[in-house]
């Protein structure tokens, strides 16, 4: 069995089943286990030059061999090893594929056409081309249909629809990461743990200027219904990343504080709305109204 196969087939073949096998077994996440793990590489270093150390132990113990046999037995094993390497099967394919005929033959197809002592022969389009030809009728005749006379989906088609299962994917993927929140996306936030670590946060970095119970002192009054840059939690959640107004407002807390802190402590600050603070500030800003949401009636 060994001699149907040579080496130079034998050891990538058996050397890659090994790769493919180490890197089924071994989790490495999105990178190769060669490249994530060098320990891996390594190991496949290793194993590729075992195999080549085996193939040449073979060799030589079969050179050994050779010289200790007679004539006739040295010329039947040459014999069988020259043999084993001719690939019959595939020389069968390659001129079934070609369709050439042998030098004998030529004079069979040969035309009556002489150019200065060079002859043309009759010869048929190789099978390999025509079989070629006849996949591009196929697949044209397939292509028509799909596309021209049954309105299939093309190219862009489908990039649009990949683009929008996508977005859908990623909405779905930020309602459960709360650190993906952003002014566009963020709600207000009502279980116990957000608004206890809002509540937290609040008072580490904002009771100096608003006071603990939110009645202000050199910020405004969050307990009273005027707001400088909207009530609303988009606005809230705005103003505490980019800060307030140029020059006389609160600073940008964007960079001390993730986006899901900043959601906790803009939806704690909505807890003070109607409270009675000890000493609350005069207000400031306009009257803010929640503008009601329009439902769309659906027409009879």
């Amino acid at each position: 069995m060994r001699h149907l196969i040579p080496s130079w087939v034998r050891v990538p073949v058996i050397f890659f089943i090994i790769f493919g096998a180490v890197e089924y077994f071994i989790d490495s996440g999105e990178k190769p286990a060669f490249i994530e793990y060098p320990s891996v590489l390594l190991f496949l270093l290793l194993v590729l030059i075992i195999l080549i150390a085996i193939e040449a132990i073979i060799n030589a113990l079969e050179n050994v061999m050779l010289h200790k046999l007679d004539a006739e037995a040295k010329a039947r094993f040459l014999a069988e090893k020259e043999q084993s390497y001719q690939f019959t099967w595939l020389t069968r394919i390659f001129k079934k594929l070609v369709g050439s005929r042998p030098i004998e033959e030529e004079g069979e197809i040969i035309l009556d056409h002489n150019y200065d002592g060079i002859k043309e022969l009759d010869n048929s389009l190789p099978p390999w081309w025509l079989y070629g030809f006849y996949a591009t009728i196929i697949f044209a005749g397939i292509y028509l249909l799909r596309f021209h006379v049954f309105d299939g989906a093309g190219q862009f088609d489908e990039l649009e629809t990949e683009l929008a299962e996508a977005r859908m994917a990623i909405e779905e993927y930020k309602k459960t990461a709360k650190d993906l929140v952003d002014v566009n996306t963020v709600e207000v936030l009502t279980e116990a743990s957000d608004l206890n670590a809002g509540k937290s946060i609040f008072q580490t970095n904002c009771v100096a200027c608003h006071m603990a119970d939110g009645g202000g002192g050199i910020g405004p009054n969050l307990t009273d219904q005027y707001w400088i840059l909207g009530g609303d939690i988009k606005s809230i959640f705005q103003t505490v990343s980019e800060g307030g107004r140029s020059g006389k407002g609160m600073i940008a807390w964007k960079q001390q504080l993730k986006p899901l802190e900043i959601a906790q402590v803009s939806s704690y600050v909505l807890t003070f709305q109607g409270t009675t603070p000890a000493n609350p500030k005069d207000p400031e800003g306009e009257l803010w109204v929640e503008e009601p949401v329009e439902n769309e009636t659906p027409e009879n």
